[in-house]
């Protein structure tokens, strides 16, 4: 019975080390580690998301361009109304 609690200790405690339970319990006690790493995990998402919606968009612009081209009748007409009611809000 000794034996077996021995060995279930052994276990438990492996477990623990290889989960990182004690660097984890570390930086939650640290507020200035914290507070910086969710700090820069904020600017650098908000750099991927800037980044990432300047692709997309970039995408979007190219797609329509090639719309354009192709002079589908429907969607055309659609894009060349909604540039008409751009130039006449910028000549205002």
């Amino acid at each position: 019975m000794l034996k077996l609690l021995n060995r279930n200790i052994e276990k438990l405690i492996e477990m623990l080390q290889k989960s990182q339970v004690e660097d984890i319990a570390m930086f939650l006690g640290s507020k200035k580690r914290m507070f910086f790493s969710n700090f820069f995990a904020g600017i650098f998402r908000g750099i991927g998301f800037s980044i990432g919606f300047t692709i997309i968009t970039a995408i979007v612009i190219i797609l329509l361009q090639k719309i354009v081209l192709l002079n589908i009748p429907v969607i055309g007409e659609y894009l060349s109304d909604i540039v008409e009611i751009l130039e006449m809000s910028q000549q205002k």
